[in-house]
């Protein structure tokens, strides 16, 4: 062998290390090659059909009638949510420029004004102050009996709409168990017409049963934490507005406005007819 044919040899064999042993082109060698399952597709065989993914909607169609009322109670959950916690804000019960306006017109002495003012620009802490100002000229008892009485009617208020997420926490675990009864109902009554020879209703009928009471608690549990957080944000927001009204009429000058008329309420209680007609005492019986 002629060191021609020798040195002709070794470049063969650097090539082929070159180009056999480099991890990218084994890489691409193999990609080339066809799948083992393209390779039976092309070859006649038949591929098993990927499983269907279940969507929100199918759980919403397995849980059955039920969801019906789930749903709109999940729609009232939102909505109740998002109004009470803008309504329990400390800022929306008394908003700080009334609160800065009414303050003003009572270091003026200006209590007409400063009813006219709320009557005119309506909140919890406007309509108490309200109240309360019609109640000054009948002394410190009365208008501190008004002014408490005014803010026990304005919690109430707000107290009944977050009561509602209460009902919401009760009523869809109650709907879910509905839905589980006639879901089991429905199984009970496929396992005795069909017996196990059909698994796939069977299954239907139990799948029925766990979306419905699933769905009821997936409810009712942030009901029951937004009707504890929102009433403990309400009881906090009141005992704010509570403290700027106590701020407003402490050594409020009652002697000055002894049987003074603020407010623009009608007074219904009169003299007795037959003192103001007649002038003779008589004596009222009922009918």
């Amino acid at each position: 062998m002629t060191s021609k044919s020798i040195l002709n040899t070794l470049r063969t064999g650097i090539l082929a290390l070159v180009l056999f042993g480099n991890p990218i082109f084994i890489a691409s060698s193999f990609a080339q090659e066809p799948a083992p399952a393209a390779a039976a597709g092309e070859a006649g065989a038949e591929t098993p059909k990927a499983p269907e993914a279940h969507t929100l909607w199918h759980r919403i169609k397995e849980g059955g009638w039920v969801m019906f009322p789930i749903g709109a109670c999940s729609v009232a959950l939102i909505w109740l949510t998002v109004d009470l916690w803008m309504r329990c804000s400390a800022k929306k019960l008394a908003p700080p420029a009334q609160v800065a306006q009414v303050q003003d017109l009572f270091r003026a002495g200006d209590y007409v004004g400063a009813y006219q003012f709320c009557k005119n620009n309506p909140s919890a802490f406007g309509d108490v102050t309200r109240v309360t100002l019609s109640y000054v000229g009948e002394g410190h008892e009365a208008t501190e009996n008004a002014l408490f009485a005014e803010l026990n009617k304005a919690n109430a208020v707000i107290s009944t709409r977050i009561n509602y997420l209460s009902v919401i926490g009760v009523c869809t675990p109650m709907i879910g168990l509905t839905g589980t009864v006639t879901g089991m109902m429905s199984a009970f009554a496929t396992l005795g017409t069909s017996g196990v020879g059909d698994p796939s209703k069977l299954s239907a009928a139990i799948g029925e049963v766990l979306v419905a009471t699933a769905s009821g608690l997936f409810i009712a549990v942030p009901a029951f934490m937004f009707f504890y957080f929102l009433k403990n944000r309400l009881q906090a927001s009141m005992h704010v507005v509570q403290e700027v009204l106590q701020s407003l009429f402490r050594k409020m000058p009652y002697e000055h406005l002894k049987d003074a008329h603020v407010g623009e309420e009608e007074f219904f209680a009169a003299v007795p007819n037959w003192v103001a007609g007649g002038g003779e005492t008589m004596v009222a019986h009922p009918a």
